[in-house]
């Protein structure tokens, strides 16, 4: 596919890389809403922001910056002690975080990341880091999800708490770079089933992809930690299904896919020239696009889905 097509989830996936480098040079405008070191830290969020909160809670924990939790915000144990609630929400409206950050206002520090600085989120939480060069047309999320964790990479990086193996963000938008411009192949693009798998903090991407394909091109999609494949998964792979895989790959994973005739996709191991993760992410969000276009979709527009999920008659 190229990089160039007539939808605009399309132009905003070609973005990415410029919208990262900008998301890195803006740092120091949202230190007021980011995690300090040492403290206790839950991220919520919901659908896909959900995934990029897991994703940046084990880079946080694991990278020794503080102990972090990920919750849809649905589902946060008010009974838990934080030091401090970040939220992700692009259309800041989203009712599940509204109502959680309105609930706890004045108990506990809470900071979020949007895109657009006129929603009630602004009110909702003490500071907010607002992307709105982020923010997308698309009803389907591609940019602003990752360029939430591109910021939160460089916010970790910043403090020297980049876990080790995790390549610098210039690299990744490098990476993200190469992503854009290289085929996504036949195997794949043919393929009638995807399951993806990550570890440690790749496996909220691995949720992200298989979201990704189902909403845009109602795919069927799977995701799950990569050492649980063996436990059950395994037994959907088959000839014409991939197992596509974030990060490293289990020893011996590999062959398991070839001998149930799979198509295996591993091209962020971390290994040599291969992709950073994140950057891997932006393939899938390509590979979403063609298959809704070739099943006549309409990727701009998904079906049953609406940019925000606002409900009536919420509360605390």
């Amino acid at each position: 596919m190229s990089a160039n097509t007539s939808s605009r989830t399309s132009a905003e996936i070609a973005s990415q890389p410029a919208v990262w480098r900008q998301a890195a040079q803006s740092l120091p405008q949202h230190s007021g809403a980011l995690p300090r070191r040492g403290e206790r830290v839950a991220v919520v969020g919901c659908g896909t922001s959900w995934f990029m909160a897991q994703s940046y809670a084990v880079l946080r924990e694991s990278g020794g910056h503080g102990e972090t939790d990920a919750f849809a915000a649905s589902e946060f144990p008010h009974g838990r002690r934080y030091d401090r609630i970040l939220a992700i929400t692009r259309s800041g409206t989203t009712t599940e975080v509204l109502d959680l950050l309105r609930r706890v206002k004045g108990t506990v520090p809470t900071g979020a990341i949007t895109a657009d600085p006129t929603t009630p989120v602004m009110e909702a939480a003490d500071a907010v880091a607002v992307l709105d060069f982020a923010d997308e047309e698309s009803v389907v999320q591609t940019r602003f999800a990752t360029t939430n964790l591109a910021l939160l990479r460089a916010h970790l990086e910043a403090q020297d708490a980049l876990p080790a193996g995790v390549r610098p963000l210039d690299a990744a938008i490098r990476d993200a770079e190469r992503a854009l411009a290289e085929p996504l192949g036949a195997a794949v693009c043919g393929a009638e089933q995807f399951t993806f798998l990550g570890t440690g903090w790749t496996y909220g991407l691995a949720l992200e992809a298989g979201l990704k394909m189902r909403e845009a091109a109602g795919a069927w999609t799977e995701a799950y930690p990569a050492m649980e494949y063996r436990h059950g998964p395994i037994s959907i792979t088959g000839p014409g299904r991939v197992a596509w895989a974030f990060g490293p790959l289990p020893t011996g994973l590999a062959d398991d896919v070839a001998r149930v005739g799979g198509t295996l996709v591993a091209a962020s191991t971390g290994a040599g020239p291969d992709l950073d993760p994140l950057a891997d992410l932006v393939r899938a969000q390509r590979l979403a696009v063609v298959l809704a276009e070739a099943r006549g979709y309409d990727p701009d527009r998904p079906r049953h889905l609406t940019r925000s999920v606002v409900l009536e008659n919420s509360h605390v």
